[in-house]
């Protein structure tokens, strides 16, 4: 917005005068002049005054919204006016003023003015907004001597309902604050008005003792003589002060609600009450409909208006009370409100068309009732107890205000939310997501489009986009689609798409996958929109082709990012077809596969496609490795492509992406039909190595994964590996020891290959080396097993220090069955000395935490049979504690007691892993993976209702424990150990009377009650129920 310099703004407010304005209306104050005015000649004197200020401003009407070079104006002459006022105060010098006073141009024309003027000014010229902005930039004690002065001046007579409007209105304006829509455009004026203010102010401390006087007795002896610096305790009295002069229902109402939206931001809150977005739509829409019913036009400045009341009822005050308390306020509040309410004038007659007065009332009410029942703040605890009588007040107004519930309509607030995105009003973004997830508004579609369109930037959000994706896919699926529309909406829907971060786009692909994976084409759509998307793909990757090569680095980087922009944007329409391209051009435009690949590096979310595609092909190619059989069923003839073809062509060359590349799992059995076995001539050393590489990885993926890393492992995959890896290395070295020296130099490389990798990986490969090599172990493992010096080496690995000897054993336990054998059998332990015993069971308990978190369901399966054995044996003491119980039934427990033990022996290690110091080891998916194991293991036999409450109270105990939810597999079990019981208590009534079955559902029903997740506390709380005795 352009306004002319002061300098030239002169010859425009000098018509002030020219016109004869000020000067006439100085002439009329004879014999005195407006420095003395008195209010009541103000209507005799001003009118010439106010006429000429419309003319300069282009106003048509005081009160309606100004346009902005208009409203411009008139701050510009208020702030002279009151300027003027000050200089003539402070007496300031003429020969300084026109070098350092901005305003001297425009003040030297005018005679000098009082307070008098300058207020009847403001309120002719309905310009308390503008008197108030210049009031928020001056400091809190000055603003209150000036709010003394203006509740001084609508006190004197007449004063009139103009006068309380006007005080009503600056107050609400200064809790409203500055308007932040004007704000950049109207800072300097009001900068330079504070600048100003405060150099004549500190002048007016050194004037003569005649111009101090005269300033003294011009401020007026009806001042406090002890001013406060509290402007909520001079507003409150003020208003006391003038009840009797407020007439009108109107009036009472803004009087009301200003007053207890003070109190509300003054001392029941400390922080901004975010609404949220819907909630302040329909607040807004309200409001809306109220005044459009009292004839006032739905705008961007009405809603401008209303927005600004709302944030100002529901944000702390800046002008915090000093000596004024919470109960005095409220004392006034209530005061006021029971004299109007004697007087008649809270009463809405027409409850079918009130006016937006009584609405904001209301909801000031219902939020101060609200907050003093809630008693947040310390000194409403207090206070308010002793309030009940104010409170009553405070509802009985809320009864006899008994406003109707005001419905709103969808077009309404479509419109006043397409208005807020529309002009950039306050919290427009958080609209525009509102905007995009009525999936009803869309039907208004040129308003709905339009607003879209043409504000893009405020809808460039992940969340928002895939809502307006959502609605585009619910109009092309519709039978009555109009396709132009869908059209242009899909092109503005990818414009914002294309305007998203890298990260956003990510985002946004992955939440469209979720959609569908042909994005907007997953049902049939109209051909005209097919066809234009069709081209759109065309264009994108010839454009790509066509401008891939020749270019520097710098260059490179930008095509790259402008291709990866490219194949997004069709991506986010129809992933599969963009993908399906990029596949195409990869490989019939020569050299382009490069380029596909760092375009589909960039866009990760592209890669569960990716990996669709490549689950397919690998079934593929598993189905043409199949052997064909002859039309009778009987000819069995080779089949089409041979698992010797697949390793040279598809594995080999893709040795260093095995991991994204697992076709080498689904090869048949390595089954020797013929020697050589035709895997010799696939590099099988490189192939074994590249496996155990893989291997490798997969041990501990549990972990979290270094900062770019991507874990591409499940246990499933692990166990797919072990398997893989082992019958490929039998066959190996089965025709190894055919012609061992033959492949002495490849065993040798494979062998000291192995030393990068886990020691436990050499296990797999035994059967390729055989007795060559003699097993190497950590040399801790040696302390505590007595193994054969050759067949076996100490390796010194810093990971495994001193006492580490359990965990390396327990680690072979899991290997294999035959290595189990070995380590239960060379275990070293004195059972005849108690100390030994128990220190070998806390060392294994300690092991066994350790490892637990790794293991596949094979090896988990070797832990638990290496556990059993020994406990058996009597190797492993876990003491077993009745702590669930408080006594030991008369039953014959001891069939159970390795079941009892082992539950005890998890339970005890759960409570390891859970610790403060093992907490940290799992991501979400290693806690679920333990849960499921614990799950599989912690019950094997149902007979005995004891037993399986001991095996339900450890469970459960457990699942509490877990962090995260991960917790499924445990309420499973839960689930069966009390159907296990159910059965058993159905199939046997004599087994448990009724006294304590009940007691039985109330035991277990206390357990239960610790966990978080209420839908599983329920079911197993019904379950429970059901636990009845029928002896």
């Amino acid at each position: 917005i352009w306004l002319p310099p002061l300098s030239v703004g002169a010859n425009k407010v000098s018509e002030l005068n020219d016109k004869h304005s000020f000067l006439s209306a100085n002439k009329l104050c004879l014999p005195s002049s407006l420095s003395s005015l008195q209010k009541a000649d103000w209507s005799r004197v001003g009118r010439s005054v106010v006429e000429t200020v419309i003319e300069i401003c282009g106003l048509d009407e005081l009160r309606v919204y100004p346009n902005t070079v208009a409203g411009c104006w008139k701050k510009r002459i208020v702030c002279v006016v009151w300027l003027k006022l000050l200089c003539g105060q402070a007496e300031e010098d003429v020969e300084t003023a026109w070098r350092e006073n901005p305003f001297f141009p425009l003040q030297n024309g005018l005679p000098e003015v009082s307070h008098v003027v300058l207020l009847e000014l403001v309120k002719s010229l309905a310009a308390a907004d503008i008197f108030a902005h210049f009031l928020l930039c001056l400091p809190q004690a000055q603003v209150c001597v000036e709010l003394e002065r203006l509740t001084q001046h609508v006190k004197s007579s007449p004063t009139g309902e103009d006068d309380v409007r006007l005080f009503l209105e600056v107050w609400w304006e200064l809790w409203k604050g500055k308007n932040d829509q004007r704000a950049g455009r109207e800072e300097g004026i009001e900068a330079m008005f504070a600048n100003q203010f405060a150099h004549l102010s500190s002048k007016s401390c050194s004037l003569s003792p005649q111009a101090a006087k005269r300033l003294k007795l011009d401020t007026s002896a009806k001042l406090a003589s002890s001013p406060t610096t509290d402007v909520l305790h001079i507003l409150l009295h003020a208003l006391k002060d003038i009840k009797d002069h407020i007439s009108t229902t109107d009036l009472c109402l803004q009087a009301l609600s200003i007053s207890l939206d003070s109190l509300y931001t003054a001392f029941l809150i400390d922080q901004e009450v975010i609404l949220p977005t819907k909630e302040k739509m329909h607040m807004l829409s309200k409001a809306v409909s109220i005044r459009e019913k009292n004839d006032e036009k739905l705008s961007p400045e009405l809603i401008q208006e209303a927005l600004r009341d709302l944030h100002a009822s529901h944000t702390p005050s800046h002008f915090k009370p000093s000596t004024m308390r919470l109960g005095e306020a409220l004392k006034i509040i209530t005061d006021l409100t029971q004299f109007w309410l004697n007087s008649q004038l809270l009463k809405v007659c027409d409850s079918t068309n009130f006016s937006y007065s009584a609405f904001k009332l209301e909801q000031s009410v219902q939020r101060v009732l609200t907050a003093i029942e809630k008693a947040d703040v310390p000194e409403a605890i207090t206070e308010m107890n002793a309030q009940e009588t104010e409170k009553n007040i405070l509802r009985g107004l809320l009864k006899s205000l008994a406003l109707p519930a005001i419905e709103t309509t969808p077009k309404v607030d479509a419109e006043v939310t397409m208005t807020i995105i529309n002009h950039h009003l306050e919290d427009h973004q958080n609209f525009a997501v509102l905007f995009a997830s009525e999936k009803s508004w869309a039907s208004c579609d040129e308003q709905w489009l339009d607003c879209l369109e043409k504000n893009q930037a405020a809808f460039q959000q992940h969340n928002t986009l895939v809502n307006l994706a959502s609605i585009l896919m619910s109009k092309l699926h519709s039978e009555s689609s109009n396709v132009s529309h869908c059209r242009k909406l899909m092109k503005v829907i990818a414009d914002i798409f294309s305007a998203l971060s890298l990260e956003d786009k990510n985002k946004s692909l992955a939440a469209m996958l979720k959609l569908s994976t042909r994005g907007f084409f997953g049902h049939s759509v109209p051909p005209a929109v097919a066809d234009g998307f069709e081209q759109e793909l065309n264009m994108a990757f010839n454009c790509i082709i066509q401008g891939g090569g020749g270019a520097s680095a710098a260059e490179s980087q930008g095509n790259l990012n402008t291709a990866a922009s490219l194949v997004a944007r069709v991506a986010f329409q129809n992933p599969v077809a963009a993908l399906t391209s990029c596949c195409h051009s990869a490989i019939f435009n020569k050299g382009a596969f490069t380029l596909m690949a760092k375009i589909l590096q960039q866009l990760k979310e592209t890669k569960s496609l990716l990996a669709s595609e490549k689950e397919q092909l690998v079934k593929f190619l598993g189905r043409l490795m199949m052997p064909v059989m002859a039309v009778d069923g009987e000819e069995r003839r080779q089949c089409f492509l041979s698992p010797q073809e697949v390793v040279n062509i598809f594995v080999l060359p893709n040795l260093s992406t095995m991991g994204e590349y697992p076709v080498i799992f689904m090869l048949p059995n390595f089954d020797p039909a013929s020697s050589p076995h035709w895997v010799l001539d696939c590099s099988p050393f490189p192939l074994l190595y590249i496996l155990a590489q893989l291997h490798n990885q997969a041990l501990r993926f549990w972990e979290q994964p270094s900062e770019g890393a991507v874990h591409h492992w499940s246990m499933d995959t692990k166990e797919l590996l072990v398997s893989v890896l082992t019958t490929l290395g039998q066959v190996i070295g089965a025709e190894v020891a055919v012609t061992p020296n033959s492949w002495s130099r490849a065993l040798f490389w494979l062998y000291n290959k192995m030393e990068e990798l886990d020691w436990t990986v050499r296990f797999h490969l035994k059967p390729v080396w055989r007795e060559h090599f003699k097993n190497e172990v950590p040399s801790s493992l040696l302390t505590v097993c007595e193994l054969p010096e050759q067949e076996w080496s100490a390796l010194d690995l810093p990971q495994y220090s001193q006492g580490s000897g359990l965990l390396a054993w327990m680690e072979c336990c899991s290997i294999s069955d035959s290595l189990r054998s070995t380590m239960l059998s060379c275990l070293l332990l004195d059972q005849r000395q108690p100390d030994h015993v128990n220190m070998f069971s806390k060392g294994l308990l300690v092991a066994l935490t350790q490892t637990l978190p790794w293991c596949s369901v094979s090896q988990w399966s070797r832990l638990l049979g290496a556990l059993r054995e020994l406990i058996t044996s009597g190797r492993l003491h876990v003491p077993f504690s009745l702590e669930y119980v408080d006594y030991l039934p008369l039953l014959d427990l001891r069939r159970f007691s390795c079941e009892l033990r082992l539950s005890v022996l998890l339970l005890r290690v759960l409570q390891l892993l859970c610790g403060s110091s093992c907490s940290h080891w799992l991501l979400a998916d290693g806690w679920a993976h333990v849960a499921a194991k614990l799950s599989r293991d912690s019950l094997k036999e149902a007979e005995v209702l004891f037993v399986l409450s001991q095996l339900f109270c450890h469970v459960q105990h457990i699942q509490v424990m877990m962090p995260g939810g991960q917790c499924e597999p445990l309420f499973l079990a839960s689930l069966e150990i009390l159907s296990h019981y159910e059965a058993i208590m159905t199939g046997f009534p004599d087994s448990s009377t009724p006294l304590e079955s009940d007691n039985t559902r109330h035991f277990f029903s206390t357990i239960t009650d610790n966990l978080e997740n209420q839908e599983m506390k329920a079911v197993l709380q019904q379950k429970i129920a059901q636990l009845v005795s029928s002896s």
